[in-house]
């Protein structure tokens, strides 16, 4: 049984999708659709950049979506793979409401907006540079989080994605990173700080979380076509009540990313197909359980591959 992810921020690009564009006239449609929409050219944004300006998370988090968006519709009408097949769906943060999306739960113009506005709401939730993030490696979350509790006295870190078995991410005022990352190496961790523009998935989220509440209350919501695992719970989630309620609280939320690939494992899942820019998830689950099968498809000849390889 397989299941189809979809990645998060920091897994853009520019030029992301250029070859898609050019040659499908359903991706084409879409990113039309989304310029339209937003009422600026996105489409030459994504293509052309400039970086510092798609890695704005305002605009990160709509671009994403739309090329994993484009990415499955593209495999269903031109290459006959239909991943609505898939026993699960999942996201890693942003990639949830991707995930959401492709299993028909939110309207693609109605995605593309919400996630234009929650970048916002986000990256307003606290003034720039006061926030970062901080990536830990070679390390289990058990360790992160001795050290973050033994240290509340010094600084105020939080966990915000637990990715895989040796890697994590913390979130905080960059004061208090400063401070973590020091400890951090008096233990041999290894650390890097993430470019990023604000401390997502923690309590400085606060703000983002009271507009994103209003936002997703007035949301449409469809029935599912696919079973989604919620980032917050690391589990399987149905129930439309439910899902609206987590997809706020994720907002201020550990990702449990590791928490739910095992979950989907003891599910009985063994093939994941990672649909998006990117390969960062491909190489996370690979560090989680080196046994199970990974693809990533962005590329035309990765579609093809995966039409012809017998994965299914």
């Amino acid at each position: 049984m397989f299941s189809v992810i979809f990645p998060g921020q920091g897994s853009q690009s520019v030029g992301m999708g250029k070859d898609l564009l050019q040659n499908y006239q359903v991706v084409k449609e879409l990113f039309k659709e989304a310029d339209d929409s937003l009422k600026f050219s996105f489409s030459n944004l994504i293509i052309n950049g400039p970086k510092d300006e798609l890695d704005k998370t305002e605009n990160t988090q709509p671009a994403i979506f739309l090329i994993g968006y484009s990415i499955f519709k593209l495999l269903k009408k031109e290459f006959g793979i239909d991943l609505n097949k898939a026993e699960f769906f999942a996201g890693h943060s942003l990639g949830e409401y991707t995930a959401l999306s492709c299993s028909g739960a939110i309207s693609f113009l109605d995605t593309l907006n919400l996630l234009k506005k929650r970048g916002q709401a986000m990256q307003s939730a606290l003034p720039l540079g006061e926030g970062g993030m901080l990536a830990v490696l070679g390390t289990n979350i058990e360790k992160v989080e001795n050290i973050l509790k033994n240290n509340e006295d010094k600084y105020n870190c939080y966990v915000a994605n637990d990715n895989s078995n040796l890697q994590s991410v913390v979130s905080g005022k960059i004061k208090d990173l400063d401070l973590f990352a020091e400890d951090l190496k008096k233990n041999s961790i290894k650390s890097i700080k993430l470019s990023v523009s604000a401390p997502f998935h923690c309590k400085y989220m606060s703000k983002a979380t009271e507009i994103m509440k209003n936002e997703i209350a007035n949301l449409n919501f469809n029935i599912l076509s696919n079973k989604i695992i919620s980032n917050v719970t690391g589990k399987e989630v149905e129930n439309i009540i439910e899902i609206k309620k987590l997809l706020v609280d994720q907002i201020e939320s550990r990702v449990r990313w590791r928490e739910s690939i095992l979950y989907m494992i003891d599910k009985k899942i063994n093939k994941f197909i990672e649909i998006g820019p990117g390969k960062v998830l491909n190489g996370l689950i690979k560090r989680i359980d080196k046994n199970v099968e990974v693809v990533s498809i962005n590329e035309i000849k990765e579609m093809n591959e995966l039409k012809n390889n017998g994965f299914f």
